[in-house]
């Protein structure tokens, strides 16, 4: 099992525990906290939690980089593993709470904003990494990502792929709250759980559905910049940038892309 799900006093915790290979959101991965958070919400939780076994510093390094396709199949189409899950923790009706330690990489980055709230230690950091393996990222994701931060601060976490604090990301609504590693636990439980559980659960879903349907409201497009978004995306994991960026990171070296934005007309 890389999911271990305990329940306490209406709370279901569910800790990512494949910290030797740093929690990579694998298919078997993803599949284990789909289930984990159905199972969180048939047990008449009033709240769902995710933590994570920590390793050399990481919470989770998202992807896993060994499970991307090569045959020129869409990495990030809407029915892989980590799609479904990312619907699953936004669609669960009852909230979803990410509780970090230490770094949060690519997919994982994206796990954490499709939660309904962040806490931090204040060592960690989070960073969005597509374009340092060549990934095209999907629309929803990124569309997720501006809803979030922002235009600007989403262009800057996507151009450059670098971490960013655990105090830049409060400050930019990323997360909401920040303390030291030591008191995580108790803060999660005395400003977040212990109000949880004195609410309405039947308004709080009501209102976490709302608040789903409303952040879709204003991300229509047309049919013609879909077909172009699609168009850009396929030229990417087509293309030899998107093999080359797998390849190297397997080999444990820098990448050599060869590819020009020219390329994308």
């Amino acid at each position: 099992m890389l999911v271990n799900t305990v329940i306490e006093d209406r709370i279901c915790y569910v800790e990512m525990q494949n910290a030797d290979h740093y929690n990579c959101l694998s298919e078997e991965m993803c599949y284990e906290l789909i289930d984990a958070l159905k199972y969180g919400y048939e047990q008449e939780c009033v709240g769902i939690v995710i933590k994570a076994q920590i390793k050399k510093g990481v919470w989770s390094a998202g992807h896993d980089i060994r499970e991307l396709p090569l045959d020129d199949s869409d990495p990030l189409a809407f029915d892989v593993p980590m799609e479904k899950l990312l619907r699953e923790v936004q669609d669960t009706p009852i909230p979803v709470i990410a509780c970090v330690r230490g770094s949060v990489w690519g997919g994982a980055c994206d796990l954490c904003l499709s939660c309904d709230m962040i806490v931090s230690s204040k060592n960690a950091t989070f960073a969005i990494t597509p374009a340092k393996i060549g990934i095209p990222y999907n629309a929803s994701g990124i569309l997720h990502f501006i809803n979030q931060l922002g235009m600007n601060k989403a262009r800057e976490m996507f151009f450059l792929g670098t971490p960013i604090t655990a105090d830049d990301a409060l400050n930019v609504g990323l997360i909401n709250h920040v303390t030291d590693s030591a008191d995580l636990d108790d803060m999660l439980e005395k400003q977040f759980l212990a109000p949880l559980r004195h609410n309405s659960v039947l308004s709080i879903s009501a209102i976490k559905r709302q608040f789903r349907i409303l952040s879709r409201a204003s991300t229509v497009i047309s049919a013609e910049n879909f077909e172009r978004i699609n168009s850009y995306r396929t030229k990417v994991y087509e293309g030899d940038d998107y093999k080359e960026g797998i390849k190297s990171f397997l080999e444990k070296r820098p990448p050599e892309y060869k590819g020009k934005a020219a390329d994308l007309d």
